[in-house]
């Protein structure tokens, strides 16, 4: 590879402060405006902003997180190097996904020294590949300096996934049973069985409205019926309904906690999952972050004991929002379509990934064979 058609990385000279401030001020400007040759007036301006609005919608708040973290450490990275982030250079980008696989130049730190993960690299590259297209080029990942690096890293450093411990049914019982029945108790205790008994990622579960069209932000709303609430959800895949029975008791009835927590908290409009006043008598109208699902299975798993046999850091590690997904699709005992489609996969392979504890020999080949 020759990232600089035969000029040396440490011969270009280093960009000045006005060059580098110049840079950043690029880089947060917006994507969307009008051509150069169109007279700007007040609805045409609207309409950009409206246009903005409706690209920054395309994914979700996380992933464009996510995207902004690796356009900046990949434009810090090419000014280290001596090097521009614009216009893409394929030579460039495989020297750098190189590097993250070897050992990170950012930092004088041990731990960022370590090599990323496979995957971890690979989003690293989908955010680049984002990040250019806001700009107006085009990062052909195809390339034979991207792709062959890539596949060597892949070929030398994959890894199978971490997977995190499924929440079982005997598991998210004795969860609910360490939440008291006041005001966060109720709220705590809907959002862990809603979570279970749908599915449900974490930020599908907080993204809930009481109503269509509640909120500009919703990512669905809810139905509540006699046997069953239907939840519509904005998911990843696309619109999706997933249809949430009643239990056979009321502590352990996702629906009934639902009932709860909207009654007493109030609730008839707007976010179903909200903050709650620091006396814990009042429902706030904010809307609760995914993170607070992460840390109540995580503070609810230490409080009932679950593996309680392994140092705390270790459970805090094993657990996560994917966990109530992965507790679903390992502890119902029904047809594999049927957990598919809950949980809104395209593939059953993908729902088998999700089965921690499911009969992988239910069908024994070998004696179908004959042997």
């Amino acid at each position: 590879m020759n990232p600089t058609d035969g000029k040396s990385i440490s011969s270009r000279p280093a960009l000045s402060e006005d060059e580098r401030l110049d840079e950043r001020k690029r880089e947060r400007s917006e994507p969307i405006a009008l051509p150069a040759h169109v007279a700007g007036s007040g609805r045409l301006d609207r309409l950009v902003d409206t246009a903005r609005d409706y690209a920054r919608a395309a994914a979700s708040e996380n992933t464009l997180k996510a995207y902004a973290k690796d356009w900046a450490h990949f434009a810090r990275w090419c000014r280290m190097k001596g090097a521009e982030p614009l216009p893409p250079s394929p030579e460039m980008i495989g020297l750098y996904l190189a590097d993250l696989a070897s050992w990170s130049s950012l930092s004088p730190s041990k731990s960022a020294s370590r090599p990323l993960s496979v995957s971890t690299i690979d989003r690293r590259l989908s955010g680049l590949a984002w990040n250019y297209a806001q700009r107006g080029f085009t990062l052909d990942r195809k390339n034979r300096h991207i792709a062959t690096v890539l596949a060597g890293i892949k070929r030398k450093h994959a890894r199978p996934p971490v997977q995190k411990e499924a929440i079982l049914a005997e598991d998210i019982l004795a969860m609910v049973a360490t939440l008291p029945y006041d005001l966060p108790g109720l709220r705590d205790r809907a959002i862990l069985l809603l979570g279970y008994a749908g599915g449900l990622r974490r930020s599908e579960i907080v993204s809930l409205d009481v109503h269509k069209d509640d909120t500009p932000e919703s990512g669905g709303w809810i139905e509540i019926m006699e046997e069953r609430a239907l939840l519509t959800l904005d998911a990843k895949t696309g619109w999706r309904e997933v249809e949430v029975g009643r239990g056979s008791k009321d502590r352990s009835c996702p629906v009934h906690a639902l009932e709860q927590w909207l009654h007493f908290a109030k609730i008839d409009f707007g976010p179903v999952f909200v903050g709650i006043s620091r006396d814990g008598k009042r429902a706030r109208e904010k809307r609760l972050n995914d993170k607070h699902v992460a840390r109540l299975i995580k503070r609810t798993v230490l409080d009932a004991g679950i593996r309680s046999e392994l140092p705390e850091k270790e459970r805090l590690a094993m657990f996560s929002g994917h966990s109530l997904r992965a507790g679903l699709a390992s502890s119902a005992e029904v047809d594999e379509r049927y957990v598919q489609k809950q949980l809104g996969h395209t593939s059953a392979e993908m729902t088998r990934r999700y089965q921690r504890r499911r009969d992988r020999f239910r069908v024994n080949l070998t004696t179908a064979a004959g042997l």
